[in-house]
């Protein structure tokens, strides 16, 4: 009869374990909510300062992706007879 108790002490230790386990889990997945938020923070506030940056007038418009600039003419080659 002493296989009982002993199986009580297991279930037990088991229940606390787990318990314990999940409590840790529970500040990590918090922990990383809280990362989340920041970086989230931190992505809209950079997202915001790339959208009020003057553009710079050093760069061609084809850098900064512009549709409204024409294209380098490349087609046209002057030759020269020889």
């Amino acid at each position: 009869m002493t296989r009982a108790p002993e199986n009580r002490f297991a279930v037990t230790a088991t229940v606390v374990s787990l318990a314990a386990e999940a409590a840790e889990l529970e500040t990590r997945v918090n922990d990383l909510r809280h990362k989340l938020a920041d970086l989230d923070e931190r992505m809209r506030a950079i997202s915001d300062a790339l959208h009020v940056t003057p553009r710079s007038t050093d760069l061609p418009d084809e850098a900064l992706g512009e549709e409204d600039s024409p294209p380098p003419d490349r087609a046209t080659k002057v030759e020269t007879a020889g």
